[in-house]
């Protein structure tokens, strides 16, 4: 597995952030966090872990549709992903296996490395409540491997950056438990909350490069 050094981590996120907030994205990013290993201050992480809260594309420009299937073999530009940042951004324009426009897989193309170990998360649910919702199914389902852990920290909200965030992670102020101690706060018990942990763990050592994952909520 590759490792990151500390500030380099961090710089890496700060440069997402730059380009959320200063250039056209394929929909609209609402929120920017970390997570994970380089909210608790190790050095050097594993990988980077980045969260992107987006819109769901309701209205943009859907006569052109064709226009780009043409051009690019890609179905829903201009309905899935912005027709102006296809424009803009034609490389950057990635298709889920069925051929449509994935906006996770675009986001990734546009802001990611090939191969750096970065894993993205983007969802229309803002960090806190994916935590919930992906506890609730991982619970459910008796499977923990895909749990969020909930110790992020917000870079980017509505427009707005968050310098204190950045700050912080750079001097590396942030104070969070053990990630089984965050999901005994969530209302596992010691026992579930090891057990999901060490599950969590695992899969993240078996996963190397650029990781993508998309979620509706």
């Amino acid at each position: 597995m590759s490792e990151l050094a500390r500030e380099a981590a961090i710089d890496r996120a700060v440069e997402i952030v730059d380009a959320v907030a200063e250039q056209t994205m394929p929909v609209p990013v609402r929120e920017v966090w970390v997570y994970g290993d380089v909210a608790l201050g190790l050095d050097p992480i594993d990988r980077l872990d980045v969260y992107l809260t987006k819109d769901i594309l309701l209205r943009d420009d859907a006569d052109r549709e064709s226009e780009f299937r043409e051009r690019l073999g890609v179905e829903g530009v201009g309905k899935t992903v912005r027709a102006a940042w296809a424009d803009e951004y034609p490389e950057y324009v990635r298709a889920n296996a069925s051929g449509h426009a994935a906006p996770e897989q675009c986001l990734a193309a546009h802001l990611l490395e090939e191969s750096e170990p970065i894993h993205l998360e983007v969802c229309n649910a803002s960090f806190e409540d994916n935590v919930t919702q992906r506890l609730k199914g991982a619970r459910a389902r008796g499977n923990y491997e895909q749990l969020l852990d909930p110790r992020g920290v917000c870079l980017w909200a509505e427009g707005q950056r968050s310098d204190s965030a950045v700050r912080k992670l750079r001097e590396s102020e942030l104070a969070f438990p053990t990630l089984s101690g965050a999901l005994e706060t969530l209302g596992m018990d010691a026992t579930e909350a090891g057990e999901a942990a060490d599950a969590v763990r695992e899969y993240r050592e078996r996963q190397s490069g650029t990781t993508v994952r998309g979620d509706v909520v």
